[in-house]
């Protein structure tokens, strides 16, 4: 199972929303570089960064943090917030992002996530953010009437290799995460499955660990590293423990 230790950016600092609610934010003292380098220094192998600005402009606010980090730390990096063409999408794998996850963009159109497949094969993920089993766009301001399940079976063989699932109502409140509908996303899912939202103990980790057989690739852990709540020994442990 691959553990994602999570780095949202926002204004060049680290930073939780609750609930993708940008009204309720918490902003770290770390950089996002330092906080990548106290996960790499702990034995994690893989991170996962969100780029809030771009999330919201649409642009790639945080290029430069992110390429500065994969160039210092040598950490395989999935990456996701407001990519939303071809260029874009370039611009990642060219700096050696190992997959770039598509949600809005995705979502909207379809055929714009086959074209990336086609075009990017094996660096693709697709990013599938929920609210009551409803899909979110937009920095996670709307609510569509599409439901998680009925898109993915919509796009399934379009070739990604990753599928993040979050229930956003559990995002950054440490309520534990959504295995129900996790697995039932995972059950239709051509690719793997991640776990996302709502961890908030190592033993929530280790219950997602034995779920390997079920589809399920790893988990995403943002909050309760930030809180103190996980340490990163012990995720570290689990993650080099299946070598």
């Amino acid at each position: 199972m691959k553990i994602f230790p999570a780095i949202d950016v926002k204004n060049k600092k680290c930073v939780r929303l609750l609930k993708g609610n940008f009204d309720n934010q918490t902003t770290y003292v770390q950089s996002p570089y330092d906080q990548a380098l106290r996960y790499k220094e702990a034995g994690l192998l893989n991170l996962h960064m969100v780029d809030l600005d771009g999330a919201l402009s649409g642009e790639l606010v945080n290029l430069e943090i992110i390429k500065d980090i994969i160039k210092k730390l040598d950490i395989s990096i999935e990456v996701g917030g407001g990519i939303r063409s071809i260029d874009k999408i370039h611009a990642y794998v060219d700096i050696g992002v190992d997959k770039v996850i598509l949600g809005s963009a995705a979502i909207k159109d379809p055929d714009f996530l086959r074209q990336a497949c086609e075009k990017f094969e094996g660096k693709i993920a697709l990013g599938l953010d929920a609210k009551k089993g409803k899909l979110l766009v937009s920095g996670w301001k709307e609510i569509t009437n599409q439901t998680a399940e009925d898109y993915l079976k919509s796009v399934n063989s379009y070739g990604f290799s990753r599928v993040i699932y979050t229930d956003i109502d559990r995002d950054g409140t440490k309520t534990e995460p959504n295995i129900k509908e996790t697995l039932n996303i995972a059950k239709i899912s051509s690719a793997p499955v991640v776990v996302s939202g709502g961890i908030s103990s190592i033993v929530d980790i280790k219950k997602i660990k034995t779920l390997n057989q079920f589809n399920i690739e790893g988990v995403i852990v943002g909050k309760a590293i930030y809180d103190g709540d996980i340490k990163l020994g012990d995720l570290a442990k689990l993650e080099n423990a299946q070598k």
